[in-house]
């Protein structure tokens, strides 16, 4: 492309990208005044349920150009209009994203947390509907809210902001593992699935390469996975263990750091972070182990299954109580 016009398509496709966002905000608008008018008319009791039938019938006879009014859409609106009314703080994240997302999160996500939470999600990391329909699948709320991420001592003490980067459990469903299985068969799956392994991760996420060569000496080590994070502005280490956690396995992982840091990373990074993915582990053992470690690392435990998100969902609201309790 000739260099001169380049600001004049940035132009074009910021301007585009802002009428969409416009004709979208619009629309949403829109569906609230429709379900806030459906609300109302039923509350006060001057329309019946049969209304919203005849009033379906009404657009698509005398204005059948208009899509999107079936009764079960208004009944949509509706719900759409009286999950919302009382948090007024949500209607700009509301019309930020598309009614597809919308009606995903009203209808699927069962708490007002839920539901900020993943409106947040969406407008920042900016997920299609599949992406956002599995995150709600996987219970990511749920998983955040409980998780409880152990981090090394010199992890724990710089100055980034982990809060949101790192999970205390990650979910691979998508690579369709047996219970019983092998390292390099995890590690193929995950390369294989990059793009949801990387969903799963966060989108910062850069992947770099599988068995990352480190010379050090007259010898030659491997990464199983390297990646860089934009965010952190960093390098990170993962290596995969399909046994329970042993305090012996951030040996190993502490050497490859050590090893990226004098030897990978560039002077204006930050110093590399190091993630041991086990299938399981025991938090004791973990927090035991990471607490006299001298490198930035973390503990994950990972699973092959979707988790239970109703179990999730009651230990959620027992550590609520539990909260509750103490103030």
């Amino acid at each position: 492309m000739d260099n001169r016009f380049t600001d004049i398509i940035q132009l074009i496709k910021q301007s585009r990208t802002n009428a969409i966002r416009a004709v979208n905000a619009e629309l949403i608008d829109l569906y609230w005044k429709i379900g806030e008018h459906v609300s109302k008319k039923l509350e006060e009791s001057e329309w019946g349920d049969a209304v919203v039938v005849e009033l379906a019938k009404y657009i698509q006879q005398n204005e059948p150009e208009i899509k999107g009014f079936s009764d079960k859409n208004i009944w949509r609106m509706k719900q759409f209009y009286e999950i919302y009314k009382d948090f007024p703080k949500l209607s700009t994240l509301l019309r930020e994203i598309s009614w597809s997302h919308n009606m995903a999160i009203f209808s699927r996500c069962k708490t007002t947390e839920e539901r900020e939470f993943c409106l947040k999600l969406v407008r920042q990391e900016k997920y299609s509907f599949r992406e956002l329909d599995r995150q709600i699948s996987t219970s990511l709320f749920e998983r955040t809210m409980i998780g409880n991420t152990k981090l090394s001592t010199a992890l724990r003490e710089t100055n980034q902001d982990l809060a949101n980067t790192f999970k205390d459990s990650y979910v691979f469903e998508f690579l369709n593992l047996p219970d019983s299985h092998s390292e390099s068969e995890l590690q193929r799956g995950l390369v294989r699935q990059m793009k949801n392994f990387i969903l799963e991760l966060g989108k910062d996420f850069l992947f770099i390469g599988e068995e990352y060569k480190l010379q050090v000496g007259n010898s030659d080590f491997y990464i199983d996975l390297l990646f860089y994070h934009r965010g952190l502005q960093c390098l990170e280490a993962f290596e995969l263990k399909t046994d329970k956690f042993k305090p012996g396995h951030l040996g190993q992982l502490n050497f490859y750091l050590e090893s990226l840091d004098r030897d990978v990373k560039r002077p204006n990074e930050n110093p590399s972070i190091g993630v041991l993915l086990c299938k399981d582990k025991d938090s004791e053992v973990v927090e035991y182990a990471l607490s006299r470690s001298l490198s930035p690392t973390m503990v994950s435990e990972y699973k092959t299954q979707l988790p239970d998100k109703k179990l999730l969902q009651q230990k959620l609201h027992e550590l609520f109580d539990n909260e509750s309790n103490k103030g």
